[in-house]
């Protein structure tokens, strides 16, 4: 049940509402916990996205892989975020993402027809999905504005944002990210070590619900 605690508080946190009990025997009887191991995929390219996955251990990526067999991250996920590739979640096509199991994973998985249902029924998961949807639109904006960025103001950015990453993944995946070389995040890197790290806080997602 302690899986299922920390879901709750995260719903009521994101909402602003209380979870009734009818409503937390709802949700523990239609998001079925799951293992995947290191470098199991939860979704491949190609495949209908038929889940959407709540973390409650362990990290993933979100990515693409290009003709000439390059990957490219677009999201990395730790706890407390979703897993899902929403467009093929909701409209039942084939994804072109990618999402993978950096660690072994722990999550609380659900369908899209049950989504649906939480949405009607459960006061507290429609207001949580709305705030999210708000700052889904957010980070969408802010990720294409990132294009006009420069290495270093991507850099600045994840820091801001999300600096719990720097120590959670190795540089590799965060110069994937970021859109850098490894050796362009290695020198901005160099030029920042000095610097204090922020305290995590409230951070915006991209692609996914979930922050």
């Amino acid at each position: 049940m302690s899986n299922f605690e920390a879901f709750f508080d995260y719903i009521q946190e994101i909402s602003g509402k209380l979870l009734s009990e009818d409503d937390k025997h709802l949700l523990t009887e239609h998001f079925k916990p799951r293992k995947l191991r290191k470098r199991q995929y939860f979704l491949q390219e190609g495949d209908v996205c038929k889940y959407i996955g709540f973390i409650v251990k362990g990290s993933a990526k979100t990515f693409t892989v290009d003709k000439k067999g390059n990957e490219q991250i677009l999201k990395l996920s730790v706890e407390n975020w979703w897993l899902t590739d929403f467009e093929s979640f909701y409209l039942l096509t084939p994804s072109r993402f990618n999402i993978e199991a950096l660690e072994e994973l722990e999550i609380l998985q659900s369908t899209n027809i049950e989504i649906e249902d939480f949405l009607k029924h459960i006061p507290a998961f429609s207001a949580m999905s709305n705030v999210i949807s708000q700052n889904n639109t957010i980070s969408a904006q802010k990720r294409m504005q990132s294009i006009n960025y420069s290495a270093e103001e991507r850099y600045e950015e994840l820091v801001k944002n999300y600096p719990h990453f720097l120590q959670r993944f190795p540089q590799n995946m965060i110069a994937s990210y970021l859109g850098l070389s490894s050796e362009t995040l290695s020198r901005i890197k160099k030029m920042h070590q000095n610097d204090p790290l922020p305290i995590p806080g409230f951070a915006i997602i991209t692609n996914d619900i979930g922050k």
